[in-house]
């Protein structure tokens, strides 16, 4: 058994908060274009985009180097505007066990957050926490959010 850990992050927007819910729920593929810095492509692999257990193939640019993932859409709760991803294959889970990122979208009175939990389990103490992916996971973020703005 790995060891377990969590990461959050919590980014304040200026966009629509819905956008984020809509672009990783039913336009995901639309990232490309959007942060074409960080997310290269988004294939749908099995399914239809915006329902539980369709898959995704990501390809992505992670500190200079080619990434790929695929995911499945493990839960969406269009209400609460929450939306989990399971990584099955890909470069996280050759080293990491269990993957996967919740991305919640609130408001907390006058300000529009987008929260991201990453989950994951460790084989060892000489793997490294995903510090890395986080940091990534909110420059992403913040790329969708000023490609927003700018066209709003």
């Amino acid at each position: 058994m790995g060891l377990k850990s969590v990461l959050c992050a919590q980014i304040e927007v200026k966009a629509c908060k819905d956008v984020f819910h809509d672009v990783f729920t039913h336009k995901p593929h639309h990232l490309s274009t959007i942060c074409p810095l960080h997310i290269q492509g988004c294939e749908l692999l099995d399914g239809v985009f915006g329902t539980v257990g369709s898959k995704l193939f990501w390809t992505y640019n992670l500190e200079g180097q080619k990434k790929v993932s695929k995911q499945i859409i493990e839960a969406i709760d269009e209400e609460k505007k929450v939306i989990t991803f399971k990584e099955f294959e890909g470069d996280l889970v050759d080293k990491y066990d269990n993957w996967k990122a919740t991305l919640h979208i609130e408001a907390k009175g006058e300000i529009d957050l987008v929260s991201w939990t990453m989950e994951y389990e460790r084989p060892n103490e000489n793997v490294p926490e995903l510090i890395n992916l986080l940091d990534f996971i909110v420059g992403m973020t913040k790329a969708i959010d000023d490609h927003h703005v700018k066209i709003n």
